[in-house]
C-alpha cells in the first residue's frame, strides 16, 4: 500500500488567524515516494490531480581538469579547504551535500587507464563540501594537472500550479548550485505549492513540500504613534523637514553586501534609503556604510586604534544621526551577553545624541540554527534574537524584526535557503528587501 501523508491539516491550522491567507489553499497529500495528490477545496472547476515529481538529476562529470591542486587544509570552513569542484560553486563557497560521495575518482590523466590517485595518501577531499587538495607526502606534485570524475546533483525548486484554465500542473524549476529561482508562472496562474529538492533526495517527505498558505507577509497595523515617532524622533523629524540626516549602516558581510548583483541598488541599506526618500520627498539623506565581513561587534570593539575597522574611529567618529546595525555574526551571543555588550554600545550612542535601530538577523542554513527543516519555523530559535527583543524592549531601542519575515517565507512557498547566494548566510536582493521591509514598518 502506498504511504499517505497529509499536509493540509497543519496548513489549515496555521491559517486560522492569518489575515493574508492564500485563497483556497491547496489540499496536498503525499501518496507515494514521488507522487503528490493535489486538490483545491471549494473550487469545483479544479479537478483533483495526481502529480508525479521528477527526482533530481544526477549529473556525471568526466575528466574535469584542474591545472594544479593546493595543499589540502585540514581546518576552517569545508568550502575553503582546497579547490572547489566547479559545478558545486555558490557565491564564495560551494553548496554542501551535492557530491555523490562514493563517485569521486582522481587521476593523473583524462583516460581511464591513467594513474588513479589514492585518497588519504595522495590527496584529500571534503565530501560534504566538494573541495580537494593534495597531500604533501603524496605523489601529486605542485603545479601538476589532475583529472576528476564524479557525480553530483543540484538544487531545484519546482512548482505545483493552478493554470488560468483551472488545471493543476507540475512545473520544474531550473537546477542550480545555489539560490534556485522558483519555477515561473504565466499570466493568470497561481502557485499552489513548491516542491523543494535540495540535492539528492531519496523520496519526498513533508519537509519537501511547501503549500502556499499566504500571499505575502502579514504586515501589522500601523501603530499610533509609530515606532519611529517614539524611538527615533530626531531622525524622523529631519526626514520630514528636509534637514540633512546622516545614516550609518553598520554590520558584517551582509551589510558589506557587494556580493549582491547591482549592490548599490540592492543592498538592504540602499533599498531602505531609497524607500525613505520616496516616503519623505523632502529628505536629504547621506548614507554611510561601515561593515566588516566575517566579524561581529566584538571584533570592532577589539580592533586597535588605527585599525581598518576601529570602533571609535570608524563608527563613533562618523557622528551619524541614526545607526542601523545588522550583525548575524553576533548570533552566538546569549541574552545576557547581548545585554552586556549592547548596553555599552547604547551608552556610547546616547552620549553623542545618535539614535539606533537594531535589525534582527536573517535565517541562515538550517543546521546552523539548530533546525532540521525549512517549514513550520515561524519562531526563531536563536537565543541572540530573543536577547535582541528583550534588550530593545527594556531600553526603548527601535527594533526592526527582519527575523519574523524570514520565519514566514515557508508560508509563501519559499524555503529560506533558496535566497542565500552562498547557500549559507548571504541573502540575495529578495532577502535584502526583507530587511528594508522591516525597517520601513517602523516609519509613519
Amino acid at each position: 500500500m502506498k504511504p499517505l501523508i497529509t499536509l493540509v491539516a497543519f496548513s489549515l491550522f496555521c491559517l486560522a488567524s492569518n489575515p493574508l491567507q492564500a485563497a483556497n489553499p491547496a489540499d496536498v497529500k503525499l501518496t507515494g515516494d514521488w507522487e503528490i495528490q493535489v486538490s483545491v477545496p471549494d473550487n469545483a472547476k479544479v479537478k483533483p490531480t495526481t502529480i508525479k515529481v521528477e527526482p533530481n538529476t544526477q549529473f556525471t562529470v568526466t575528466a574535469q581538469k584542474y591545472a594544479s591542486l593546493p595543499v589540502y587544509k585540514t581546518s576552517g570552513g569545508g568550502w575553503a579547504r582546497g579547490v572547489q569542484l566547479t559545478p558545486l560553486k555558490a557565491q564564495e563557497t560551494t553548496t554542501p551535500f551535492l557530491l555523490v560521495t562514493n563517485s569521486f575518482v582522481l587521476r593523473a590523466g583524462p583516460e581511464d587507464s591513467a594513474m588513479t590517485f589514492v585518497r588519504g595518501k595522495d590527496y584529500e577531499i571534503d565530501l560534504t563540501w566538494g573541495t580537494l587538495g593534495r597531500l604533501t607526502n603524496g605523489v601529486i606534485k605542485e603545479g601538476q594537472a589532475v583529472y576528476a570524475n564524479y557525480q553530483h546533483s543540484l538544487l531545484r525548486l519546482d512548482a505545483i500550479v493552478q493554470t488560468a484554465g483551472n488545471k493543476i500542473e507540475y512545473r520544474k524549476g531550473q537546477p542550480l548550485a545555489a539560490a534556485p529561482l522558483p519555477a515561473e508562472l504565466k499570466k493568470g496562474e497561481r502557485r499552489l505549492a513548491s516542491v523543494w529538492l535540495p540535492g539528492h533526495v531519496e523520496k519526498l517527505t513533508t519537509n519537501n513540500v511547501f503549500v502556499v498558505l499566504e500571499d505575502k507577509y502579514p504586515e501589522p497595523a500601523k501603530a499610533t504613534p509609530s515606532v519611529a515617532e517614539k524611538l527615533v524622533p530626531k531622525a524622523l523629524k529631519k526626514l520630514q523637514s528636509g534637514e540633512p540626516i546622516r545614516i550609518l549602516a553598520w554590520g558584517d558581510s551582509v551589510t558589506v553586501g557587494t556580493y549582491v548583483p547591482d549592490y548599490e541598488k540592492n543592498r538592504w541599506q540602499n533599498q531602505f534609503v531609497t524607500r525613505l526618500q520616496e516616503r519623505f520627498p523632502k529628505a536629504k539623506i547621506e548614507l554611510l556604510t561601515e561593515a566588516w565581513g566575517g566579524r561581529n561587534t566584538s571584533s570592532y570593539l577589539n580592533e586597535p586604534p588605527g585599525g581598518e575597522h576601529n570602533y571609535k574611529e570608524k563608527v563613533l567618529a562618523t557622528k551619524p544621526d541614526l545607526i542601523v546595525s545588522e550583525f548575524v555574526n553576533d548570533a552566538g551571543l546569549t541574552p545576557a551577553q547581548v545585554e552586556e555588550r549592547y548596553s555599552k554600545l547604547l551608552a556610547d550612542f546616547q552620549a553623542m545624541g545618535t539614535e539606533w535601530i537594531i535589525l534582527t538577523p536573517h535565517y541562515t542554513r538550517p543546521d546552523w540554527m539548530g533546525l532540521n527543516r525549512e517549514r513550520d519555523i515561524d519562531n526563531d530559535p536563536r537565543p541572540y534574537v530573543k536577547g535582541l527583543r528583550e534588550f530593545t524592549a527594556k531600553h526603548n531601542v527601535a527594533l526592526a524584526d527582519a527575523s519574523l519575515r524570514y520565519g514566514r517565507l515557508w508560508r509563501q512557498g519559499i524555503p529560506h535557503s533558496t535566497i542565500m547566494l552562498n547557500s549559507i548566510n548571504h541573502p540575495d536582493a529578495r532577502g535584502m528587501k526583507l530587511f528594508a521591509d522591516a525597517l520601513m514598518e517602523l516609519f509613519p
